[in-house]
């Protein structure tokens, strides 16, 4: 990977101050580790002076090192108490490990914690806000130094791709605040800018979550959720019902009913982590390119069995609305989703491992009622309250791990 795109090749301004201005080259330096693989083992062995991390770097004076693409091997000399995200999916990796609240920073933070808070009714004692923040799509440099993060919990590859910042952007920010450490083009598995592409790695959403988990010495919760999560992908497996029998499933958007923009649901990425474990057939297949937006007579053409509606969660979104308008459309009214009452709410695509229980849970019922129970007729209001033996997963225990009660169960 290039040289000048990795690690925290630098003391930070924080690590400068703290020792008075002398920079110590062996616990300060993280140069770029190949990490190829994509995958490793939780080794973590912590005394009062060394930590050895998972990925087979040691660190002196308690500091720890994580490696993930595009970043390479990243050193922390204290777990980052502030948190700067640009997109939901590490944001809700934060909340998943009890931080949350620590975020400073997201894309559209009003309308996320507005949609991430139609689930938290449902974890007990769990709350969340991220009302008001920094809205970061575009983030200002400046604002950056302002916010002064432990972590730029954000791909630096996406932030090179605005048009408002280059490689020295990038450097600067990473050696006089603090390290970037995030994987934004697993959302798709499309390429990043030229300066990173040679050696991007793509990760499903779990596999980030475990190393941003490394982040945070958090690893204790993500193997207490990833379990849970495990649990839930074999009780799907096993219950999947023939190829045949599975519906045909459009997802989208559908802002304007009339033109929605269509996602394919097997794309490979993270952004489709909630819908591929069943194995649906996608209505365009490959037809369509995800993302498109599309008429009604592309739909009814497509005849999907299903729609699912991105967003559709979302207070502000009038989910009745867009079935009406569907059922009230000459073409609308034909697609067999609308004909058989099957257009579904749904949250969101950018989903961090939270989400991603709930949003499996509901998936399963929106489209194998007979395998996994029927879901709710959702108009609006929080999550569903489901009977407890209709769950496909422990709020309780959930809410535990996120506050950071971790023992076996």
């Amino acid at each position: 990977m290039p040289s000048d795109a990795t690690g925290n090749d630098g003391p930070t301004r924080r690590n400068y101050v703290k020792y008075g201005g002398t920079i110590v080259l062996g616990g300060f330096l993280a140069g770029c580790s190949s990490d190829s693989a994509g995958t490793e083992t939780d080794s973590s062995t912590t005394s009062d002076s060394t930590v050895t991390s998972t990925s087979g770097a040691t660190a002196e004076d308690g500091s720890y090192s994580v490696s993930m693409s595009p970043m390479g091997e990243v050193t922390f000399e204290e777990v980052p108490k502030t948190i700067f995200t640009r997109l939901t999916h590490l944001a809700g990796m934060a909340f998943a490990l009890g931080r949350g609240n620590d975020v400073n920073a997201m894309h559209a933070p009003d309308y996320y914690d507005a949609l991430w808070n139609q689930f938290t009714p449902r974890l007990p004692g769990i709350s969340l806000d991220w009302s008001g923040l920094y809205s970061s799509w575009e983030p200002n440099k400046e604002k950056l130094y302002q916010l002064d993060s432990d972590v730029h919990l954000t791909d630096p590859a996406s932030v090179l791709a605005l048009d408002s910042w280059d490689m020295n952007d990038i450097k600067e920010i990473r050696n006089n605040i603090s390290p970037w450490f995030g994987n934004q083009f697993s959302d798709r598995h499309t390429k990043p800018p030229a300066a990173y592409a040679d050696d991007y790695e793509y990760y499903s959403l779990w596999e980030q979550f475990e190393k941003v988990s490394k982040v945070f010495r958090a690893e204790d919760r993500y193997d207490a959720l990833a379990s849970i999560h495990n649990d839930m992908l074999d009780t799907i497996e096993a219950n999947l019902p023939p190829k045949s029998e599975r519906p045909s499933v459009v997802m989208g958007g559908f802002t304007d009913p009339s033109a929605p923009y269509v996602y394919n649901v097997d794309a490979p990425g993270f952004l489709t982590a909630h819908v591929r474990p069943f194995k649906p057939t996608g209505a365009f297949e490959r037809d369509v390119s995800s993302g498109t937006q599309v008429d009604l007579e592309a739909i009814l053409q497509a005849d999907p069995d299903v729609i699912l509606v991105l967003g559709g969660m979302h207070p502000d979104t009038d989910v009745t609305n867009i079935r009406t308008s569907l059922e009230d459309d000459s073409v609308g009214s034909r697609i067999p989703a609308v004909e058989n009452d099957r257009v579904y709410a749904q949250g969101a695509r950018y989903q961090g491992p939270i989400l991603n229980l709930f949003q499996l849970e509901m998936t399963a019922k929106q489209l194998y009622p007979d395998q996994f129970g029927e879901w709710s007729k959702y108009t609006n209001g929080p999550y569903p309250e489901l009977p407890e033996d209709e769950r496909l997963f422990d709020r309780q225990r959930v809410a535990d791990i996120i506050n950071g009660k971790v023992e076996a169960q």
